[in-house]
């Protein structure tokens, strides 16, 4: 097992009825910018029960970021937040609305162009304080460090990470995703897988707590994720699916082993020049890196195999053909 640091101060609040419990989460006297995306949840109720527990804060709104969050729409949050002396975000919304949240926290912050954050690798110094509402599960950003942002004028799509952009708070409420289509749904099952293979299907390190860390939470996706798909209002399922998405990548199961992300990597690359979802170019490219790394990442696809789906009969070949197919085109949720 490699060496590792391990640091994780989010406090997250799961479970049904949370949302209230903001009040209590945010510090007093805040002026506060709720920050969310296409609508959503004006449909599904949380934002009259995000705004009946905000009653004594100022409150300020910021809508209509992009499922895929650009640098130019933070931006013009940024100039709210300065103009109206915001300081504390709260972010309702799915991967997209927390990844923007972050980046708009540290970039109130920069003097010069906020971008250096993401493009030359800037420090982030400070940012504002925020929490999170989760409404789709997928991208574990609710407790992590990370954040994706894309910029439309030079179609580039690049990640940030740094400690000062971890949420305070995450409230996760299994009811909340409930009435998701099913497309997004599919998406955030996606998502949470890969972010498991990209840090767990690289090469063994001696660390088998972490590998069985990994396997669980891709069998309990492979388990509840057709539930979910199925009925997103299954609480259950759904409790599931949003626990995993979190646990997927809030830093636990990469700690002492190697990690890849070119599944990732590639991935962003059909997005900012394609507009397609994440989650989809993740599918598209996944069974291609395993047949052109089939011989680097063999040990790890074999041990997949064995303990995913219960494979080991074949010659080696054979059986990651099979782990190929049956990850990527057999069992499909029609």
């Amino acid at each position: 097992m490699n060496n590792f640091e391990f640091y994780n101060p989010v406090s997250i609040i799961f479970g049904r009825d949370r949302i209230g419990e903001i009040k209590n989460l945010i510090p007093q006297k805040s002026k506060v910018l709720l920050l969310f995306g296409g609508g959503s949840i004006h449909k599904n109720g949380v934002y009259m029960k995000v705004k009946n527990a905000l009653t004594d804060f100022t409150v300020k709104e910021f809508g209509g970021i992009e499922p895929n969050p650009t640098h130019e729409t933070a931006m013009k949050a940024v100039e709210i937040i300065k103009k109206k002396k915001i300081d504390f975000l709260l972010a309702v919304g799915g991967g997209s609305v927390i990844d923007a949240t972050k980046y708009i926290a540290a970039a109130v912050f920069v003097e010069g162009d906020p971008w250096d954050i993401l493009a030359h690798d800037a420090e982030v110094k400070k940012a504002l304080p925020f929490g999170t509402i989760l409404t789709l599960p997928a991208t574990g950003t609710e407790m992590n460090a990370n954040s994706v942002i894309s910029r439309r004028s030079t179609l580039e799509k690049l990640a940030f990470s740094s400690t000062k952009v971890m949420p305070k708070f995450s409230i996760l409420d299994p009811t909340v995703p409930a009435s998701l289509p099913p497309y997004q749904v599919a998406n955030g099952i996606v998502d949470s897988f890969v972010h498991v293979i990209e840090q767990y299907l690289t090469y063994p390190a001696s660390a088998p707590l972490q590998d069985r860390f990994a396997e669980a939470i891709l069998l309990t996706l492979i388990e509840e994720g057709p539930k979910v798909f199925k009925n997103p209002a299954d609480y259950n399922a759904m409790a599931n699916l949003m626990w995993c998405s979190t646990m997927a990548l809030n830093g636990l199961i990469s700690k002492g082993v190697p990690e890849d992300w070119s599944i990732h990597m590639i991935g962003h690359e059909l997005t900012a020049f394609h507009g397609i979802d994440h989650a989809r170019t993740l599918a598209i490219v996944l069974p291609g890196i395993w047949h052109v790394f089939r011989k680097e990442k063999s040990e790890k696809l074999l041990q997949y195999t064995e303990r995913i789906w219960k494979i080991k009969e074949g010659t080696e070949d054979e059986i990651i053909d099979k782990a190929i197919e049956k990850t990527g085109n057999s069992d499909k949720v029609e």
